[in-house]
């Protein structure tokens, strides 16, 4: 199934069984309703930020809308290229490989990400609650917390408070391979 159908599926079941209009997820979240209905008819992909801002609302992680995951395990062994992965289709371009996909309730999701020379957050600073773990395994990656700037090669890590503002870049002359670990979202 792409990747698309599957957050639209989810995202109309989770809002259905909420009890929540397209209107009303439209004002808990801050994500137009337009935009909501285009996700759930699978006509788009929502952006990383948009995903966040939903999972928020339903106080689930982002894995939550982009993982097909047919069942939920205690213990999850996953070999590399063998785990879910998932290509976004914004500013970013970045692939993502799920670390997490497959645990029942798993506390935090975490993910091996390969972002393109050039890939970022976008233009708008992200927040959201939780926080946040990147290690950088090759290349370089700009992070920008509030008006601070962090370099990051390999070897370094960043940890921060998800609900300060923040960007992402990567500035390096190849891809960056990185690992993203967040905590679970919470509802404000």
């Amino acid at each position: 199934m792409k990747l698309r159908k599957i957050i639209g599926k989810k995202l109309k079941a989770i809002r259905l069984s909420s009890d929540l209009t397209i209107q009303e997820l439209a004002n808990r979240s801050g994500v137009s309703s337009n935009m909501i209905s285009r996700v759930e008819r699978g006509l788009t992909i929502p952006s990383v930020e948009i995903l966040m801002k939903l999972a928020r609302v339903f106080n689930k992680s982002v894995d939550y809308f982009v993982e097909e995951v047919k069942t939920t395990h205690e213990v999850v062994f996953s070999r590399s290229g063998n785990r879910d992965a998932t290509v976004y289709e914004d500013s970013s371009n970045m692939l993502t490989e799920s670390f997490t996909s497959g645990l029942r309730d798993p506390q935090f999701s975490s993910f091996y990400c390969t972002v393109p020379k050039g890939g970022k957050s976008g233009e708008a600073n992200m927040y959201h609650p939780g926080d946040e773990l990147i290690y950088m395994l090759e290349g370089c990656l700009k992070v920008t917390i509030i008006d601070e700037v962090y370099t990051l090669q390999p070897g370094d890590s960043l940890s921060f408070k998800s609900h300060l503002p923040h960007l992402w870049e990567n500035i390096g002359d190849g891809d960056a391979k990185v690992v993203w670990t967040l905590s679970p979202f919470t509802v404000i």
